[in-house]
């Protein structure tokens, strides 16, 4: 709406006589000042998104060993219980890093149970795509020294899945999800019709996570305690 607003003034001043165009002195100044707080509001929610970051980062330092394992138990035994995931034929889930929740078990447990697996990605800045695995051996090191599928992969197109197991710096119990800041995720799951649950640790969620029109909405974030 702002920027409609924006473009009729400008439009309408420069349609103006030349000698009208004084008159227009409060107009422009009201342009002015929308651009002025335009711009404040992208730099005010990058510095939120900046800031919960760093807070999470925080947090992490913060856990045990021994939490971090029994919550990753937890979401696991969660995960494993969902409709979604059990009736599914196809899950596209992240390879974990060492500070992530740990998705190994969950993949050999879609292994173990004929599902097809498909892991993601980094093919540009900001883009990914969607490879099978069929066992550890298909995963090699990428982008961000992530394990990602090797080029020898077979490519999974978004309709093939059926669910969708994601990483986040953190979430809230809204389910909005707060990610590195790549947009990888946010692009590639504009095209899905799958359900997608994004997994968080009940203490690196946040009461509200700075949310854009442009973030992609989740539908359900799971931790060791609930699902919300």
């Amino acid at each position: 709406m702002i920027r409609c607003f924006t473009i009729c003034i400008l439009f309408y001043i420069r349609e103006s006589p030349l000698s009208d165009r004084q008159n227009y002195l409060f107009p422009s100044v009201i342009l002015h000042v929308i651009i002025v707080n335009i711009k404040d509001i992208k730099r005010r929610s990058f510095m939120d998104k900046f800031s919960q970051r760093a807070e999470i980062q925080r947090r992490i330092k913060t856990l045990s060993p021994a939490y971090c394992r029994t919550a990753d138990l937890s979401i696991f035994r969660r995960i494993l219980a969902l409709p979604e995931y059990t009736e599914a034929s196809c899950i596209f889930c992240y390879v974990s890093t060492e500070k992530e929740i740990n998705t190994r078990p969950l993949i050999v447990d879609a292994w173990n149970h004929g599902k097809r697996v498909a892991v993601p990605k980094c093919i540009s800045n900001g883009i990914m795509e969607v490879f099978e695995i069929h066992s550890w051996e298909d995963l090699e090191t990428g982008s961000y020294q992530i394990l990602e599928p090797k080029a020898s992969c077979t490519p999974i197109a978004p309709s093939e899945i059926d669910f969708a197991i994601i990483p986040c710096v953190s979430c809230d119990r809204q389910k909005n999800r707060l990610g590195h800041g790549g947009g990888y995720y946010d692009r590639y799951l504009r095209s899905a019709a799958f359900p997608c649950a994004a997994v968080c640790r009940e203490k690196l969620m946040l009461r509200r996570v700075c949310h854009e029109p442009h973030d992609y909405p989740i539908d359900m974030v799971i931790s060791e305690s609930a699902i919300y």
